[in-house]
């Protein structure tokens, strides 16, 4: 029968975690980085006991928040392209339900997430309990159960022996390139310190590998045949490429064959910006030069992307009659919209397509005029960064920024009107360095995953620095991250750029037609005294160095000294709400508009909305 050891349930989840190794760049890495957890009555008495003992080999982040400890835990897997993760334990109840955005966040961006959460009690003897939700008609049912649809992979472990099955069962859905997502398993309170005679061979160590998908040669050859056959090709760049860690492959084949690459927000930083091949950022947040080319495209080849509506503005970047070919690892991506589907990891895809296209290149002039776009969008930008070109602005204190980083630091926004600016203006000098989290598109992601993408980085790149975006709404959702980070010791520069509310939300009600409402605080009708809170107080009362800035000159010198400072350092800079934005590169994007309004400025907007869909594919 084999050697046996007797293990609670919770002894057991730990100690099979840290036998689990992946091999990366030819070295053999714990693949669980660790976890980020807050105790509670659901989850300390037998997880923490569990936990105690290894703390050195498998460290616990204590959080603050459990969502924020989720986005985290988010930040560190893409930091990783998805080859790590962190666990998150919390406690039953209230803390569990926290994880639930995370999950979201974590399963829209396809990221390996571990949720060990705590549960009610399996035998029901203590019922009803602190924090559990009754149903009266499914005592089965709780909080636990929301987490199915937001999770790849779900289980509650109702016996010590299920341990066996859900751990490699978790694991194998968290390392799958096409089903990798958030793996959630609950552990009731009393099963948790349950014990097991598990077999000892269970916990050997053992050295996993992230499955390399061989594209079916058939759709290899019929996709090569369609982009020999294109005028004008395009490549359409997601982030898919860097989690098949095919950057060079994707690079090399098209300049091989000629062919123009756009990026997707999510993509964003697959080639250097002064690649000649590369023509900008695509969709709604994108750069008029990316989004000319991609619409008279007649074949695009869609490379580990989920073509979400922002790429594809809303399905109108796109020639009605462009064919398209869907290279990626899910088949779900690959089929979308009437692709033609070439399922398979990118990277073999990609060799698998250069070697069909041996030889061929699309026509010179096609890429002259997409290298002319560029250069068109370049000069944009440049002025659009430009300080003192109008009232202080997200585009200034990106182009300051921009001026003055690393090529390795690592840029981290989300939500708001920042992604879309970072996206249009940002310059990539570093491959796989920006993380612009607009999959799920989730305020409060920013601190948490910069403090999340800086235990990755500090792993790997220590003197580079992790660089946050984040306007002040987000800011005010969720902070407390700068306080994990100083009591951590890994550093952030957080620039809080300030414009009195929720600006971009306020210019999409204004672009609808109608007045400011309840986005700028001065717009509140429910607020009697509006002002402006002292951030550089509130982030000094957390422990960090911060700092208040007048424009973008001043920036550039705070900007200086937070680089040169060794722990995280805030700087504060107020933005104009109404001039600030990035007018050009958008794209047409599907919004629900009035179609009846007594405001003529409503009705006309929802016509000139409408008028936009003349444009938008039809598919599936």
């Amino acid at each position: 029968m084999g050697e046996k050891i007797r293990l609670t349930v919770a002894q057991a989840i730990v100690r099979w975690l840290m036998q689990q190794y992946i091999l990366i760049d030819g070295v053999e890495t714990q693949i669980c980085g660790g976890g980020f957890g807050i105790f509670g009555h659901g989850n300390v008495p037998c997880l923490g006991e569990a936990l105690y003992p290894v703390y050195q080999e498998l460290p616990l982040y204590r959080g603050q928040n459990e969502q924020s400890m989720g986005f985290a835990a988010a930040g560190y897997a893409k930091y990783h392209l998805r080859r790590r993760f962190m666990f998150c334990t919390a406690s039953a109840g209230p803390g569990t339900a926290n994880l639930l955005t995370a999950a979201a966040l974590a399963h829209a961006n396809r990221l390996p997430m571990l949720m060990l959460c705590g549960d009610t009690f399996l035998t029901r003897l203590p019922d009803p309990v602190l924090q559990q939700l009754e149903h009266f008609g499914n005592p089965t049912l709780g909080v636990n159960d929301a987490f199915k649809a937001v999770s790849r992979y779900w289980d509650r472990i109702t016996h010590p022996a299920q341990v066996l099955q859900s751990l490699p069962a978790a694991l194998a859905t968290m390392l799958d390139p096409a089903d990798c997502g958030p793996a959630f398993i609950g552990l009731p309170q009393d099963v948790q310190g349950w014990a097991y005679d598990y077999p000892v061979a269970f916990f050997d160590r053992r050295v996993h590998r992230i499955r390399r998908q061989t594209p079916d040669p058939a759709e290899v050859a019929e996709a090569a045949a369609l982009l020999r056959g294109a005028k004008r090709p395009v490549i359409v760049a997601g982030g898919g490429v860097q989690y098949s860690g095919a950057v060079a492959e994707l690079t090399a084949f098209a300049e091989a064959h000629g062919i123009p690459v756009v990026e997707t927000i999510a993509g964003r930083a697959n080639l250097l910006a002064d690649h000649p091949l590369n023509i900008g950022p695509l969709g709604v947040t994108g750069s008029d030069s990316a989004n000319t080319i991609a619409g008279a495209a007649d074949v695009v080849l869609a490379v580990g992307t989920r073509l979400q509506d922002f790429t594809t503005g809303s399905w109108t970047v796109f020639a009605p009659d462009a064919r398209l070919i869907g290279l990626n690892a899910g088949r779900h991506d690959a089929a979308k919209h009437l692709s033609l589907p070439v399922v398979g990891d990118a990277k073999l895809g990609i060799l698998a397509l250069g070697q069909a296209l041996a030889g061929h290149g699309a026509p010179a002039d096609w890429v002259a005029r997409a290298q002319e776009e560029r250069a068109a969008w370049d000069a944009y930008v440049a002025e659009n960064v430009r300080p003192g070109n109008r009232p202080n602005s997200y585009a200034q204190a990106i182009g300051v920024v921009n001026a003055l980083c690393h090529p390795r630091d690592r840029i981290v926004t989300a939500a708001g009107g920042l992604p879309a600016e970072v996206t249009a203006n940002w310059r990539t000098l570093g491959i796989g360095t920006v993380d612009v989290e607009f999959g799920f598109s989730c305020m409060g992601y920013e601190i948490a995953g910069g403090w999340g993408a800086r235990i990755a980085q500090t792993e790997h790149e220590s003197d580079q620095d992790t660089i946050v975006f984040v306007g002040d709404g987000s800011y005010l959702l969720m902070n407390s991250d700068i306080y994990s980070s100083v009591l951590t010791g890994k550093k952030l520069i957080v620039l809080v750029l300030d414009n009195g509310g929720f600006a971009v939300i306020n210019k999409l009600q204004n672009n609808t037609g109608q007045a400011s409402f309840n986005n700028l605080i001065k717009d509140c009708p429910t607020v009697e005294t509006p002002f402006a809170v002292d951030f550089e107080a509130h982030a000094r009362a957390m422990g960090a160095m911060a700092e208040t800035v007048a424009n973008p000159g001043e920036l550039a010198e705070a900007f200086r000294r937070a680089k040169a400072s060794d722990r995280t350092h805030v700087i504060v800079m107020q933005v104009d709400p109404y001039e600030g934005w990035t007018t050009q590169g958008h794209a047409w994007w599907e919004i629900g508009t009035a179609e009846v309004s007594g405001s003529e400025g409503v009705r006309a907007k929802h016509a000139e909305v409408e008028a936009g869909r003349a444009g938008q594919r039809a598919g599936v």
